[in-house]
Parts: structure tokens; sequence; C-alpha cells
């Protein structure tokens, strides 16, 4: 039986998990490389943080994660499938309420994300505060 995700380890293997993946997907993998490319480590450790903020409420990520993706060439195709692979990452590790509120949260982010980056499609003069 899977175990639910209650440590920064746990966050640690989703995370790791989930960017090898991304890494490796046709659609998703060329975005992410062009804009991280040789800062991965440094990409990761603020992944962490932000999921470790998010989902064992202890605050070690301090920034905004929705600027960084105001300039990228993404869409709905994009953020469903961001969406498709980390909750099958999820799925394949962990069971259970945290495990559930990853899933959403990250559907509520991808939602958020894709508001925005319309409104700002809609708005080019405006800029992205948050």
């Amino acid at each position: 039986m899977k175990q639910d995700i209650l440590t920064l380890d746990d966050i640690k293997a989703l995370v790791d998990q989930f960017y090898s993946t991304v890494r490796k997907d046709r659609l998703l993998g060329p975005i992410f490389q062009e804009r991280i490319q040789d800062n991965w480590a440094i990409h990761l450790e603020k992944m962490y943080s932000f999921w470790q903020t998010i989902l064992l409420d202890e605050h070690n990520y301090f920034g905004s994660p929705f600027p960084p993706h105001s300039n990228l060439p993404i869409d709905a195709q994009h953020f469903g499938q961001w969406l498709k692979l980390f909750e099958a990452t999820v799925d394949q590790l962990y069971s259970g309420k945290k495990a559930e509120e990853a899933k959403w949260r990250a559907q509520k982010m991808a939602q958020m994300f894709q508001f925005k980056l319309e409104y700002l499609h809609s708005n080019p003069k405006k800029k992205p505060l948050i």
C-alpha cells in the first residue's frame, strides 16, 4: 500500500520524479529546458520549498510563482499535459489525503495560471504583478 505525502523527503521524491518525466515529455520538455537550461538543481530546490509550504504547512517558499511563467509560450494544451503528468506522478507514488490535496492544488494552480495568462494576452499593456 502506498503512503501519503508526509515529509520533505516525500515532496522531494514527488518533485524529482515529476520533473524527470517533464524533461522527457515532447510538449513540455523543450519549454522547460529552454527556460531552466543547466539550472535544474536551483529549480528543484525552489519546487521542494514551494510544495513543502503548500502541502506540509512548513513555510519555506517566499516568492510569487506566476511571474516566471508569464512570458512562456504556453496555453491550455500545456497546462493539460502538465496536470496529467503531475497527477500521474502523485498517483504512482502516493495515496491519501495529502496526495489528493496535491492534485487538487495543482489543478487550481494550473487554472489560475491559465486565467492570468489569458488576461495578459488580452491586455498586452498590463504587467504581471503576482
